[in-house]
């Protein structure tokens, strides 16, 4: 009962849209990995939809949400350190998995289309503005730095191994030289 006095007190009367617009965008936020705030005016329906869809392919969700609504969900996740950022007409590319993902995505595609402008984003629960994303877009893929860190933790090991390899040789070349002196002396 408490929490349909709260609700209509918040404005938000149980099973509204509003809601449940509320209530999908907080379970979307408490899974995301990273959230980057883009600015969509004068983006048309039609490229609005081929940019979900591609983001889509990225599991990634866009989301065009009103800011007071937007707050709300962002409290109720836990991720209230990106309501600061939450003005004017936003539009939210929320990722599930590389934190890289959503902010990569959509730096290129306002690269390419000069639509869309990446205007901020939360990564980690830290705010960032539109440089600190775009530098979240410049890193690699998770798959990409555990390959480098497995290349770098390997480096020393394959080193270490060639240079016992060049000793034993040495060794073995030394003591066959032995060998044929005694065999010829």
């Amino acid at each position: 009962m408490a929490e349909v006095a709260t609700s209509t007190r918040k404005g938000l009367k149980p099973g509204s849209p509003k809601r449940q617009s509320v209530t999908r965008l907080t379970e979307q936020l408490k899974r995301a990995t990273s959230a980057v705030i883009t600015d969509y005016r004068g983006v048309s329906v039609k490229e609005l939809e081929e940019l979900r869809g591609m983001l889509r392919q990225a599991n990634i969700d866009y989301v065009v949400v009103k800011n007071t609504l937007a707050r709300r969900a962002a409290a109720d996740a836990g991720v209230d350190t990106i309501s600061p950022a939450l003005t004017g007409p936003v539009g939210l590319a929320i990722g599930y998995e590389d934190i890289s993902t959503p902010a990569r995505t959509l730096t290129n595609y306002f690269r390419t289309n000069r639509k869309v402008p990446v205007m901020g984003g939360l990564v980690e629960n830290r705010l960032l503005d539109a440089d600190g994303i775009k530098m979240v877009a410049d890193l690699p893929s998770r798959d990409v730095l555990l390959g480098q860190l497995a290349g770098t933790l390997n480096s020393p090991l394959s080193s270490l191994a060639g240079a016992m390899q060049s000793i034993m040789g040495q060794f073995a070349a030394t003591l066959d030289a032995y060998r044929m002196k005694l065999e010829q002396g």
